[in-house]
């Protein structure tokens, strides 16, 4: 059931890769429209992200009880700290290519949203 639910997930959450820009996959007739969409979308990557780490951290604590050692679960959280800080220095990289402009915010959240679904694909590998 739990796989189920987590392949539900990822289908309606983390749209297919197909999708080359997540402020594309927005559409909208203006920047208030596309950066509405796109701070959406990136609660929904991130509610997902939530979502699988519960899964990977309840597998980590069952493989650390099994093998009778703590070192999986305590490896996850310092992985998903070490992730969460590359990802905003690497968006906030990102946001300063926009030179100061009024697509800055579009383009850090459409960065996050972009390393937040491989994150959840990543993820998801370690949530069985």
């Amino acid at each position: 059931m739990r796989n189920i639910a987590a392949a539900l997930l990822v289908t309606l959450c983390v749209p297919s890769t197909s999708f080359a820009d997540p402020a594309t996959e927005c559409g909208g007739s203006s920047q208030v429209e596309i950066g509405s969409c796109v701070a959406e979308t990136l609660q929904r990557v991130n509610a997902t992200i939530d979502i699988y780490i519960g899964f990977a951290k309840r597998a980590a604590e069952e493989l650390d009880n099994a093998t009778g050692r703590a070192e999986t679960a305590p490896a996850l959280d310092a992985a998903q700290a070490a992730w969460k800080e590359y990802r905003d220095a690497h968006c906030d990289y990102v946001g300063s290519t926009f030179g100061g402009g009024s697509g800055t915010g579009i383009g850090i959240d459409s960065c996050k949203i972009e390393l937040g679904r491989d994150r959840a694909q990543d993820l998801m590998r370690y949530a069985q």
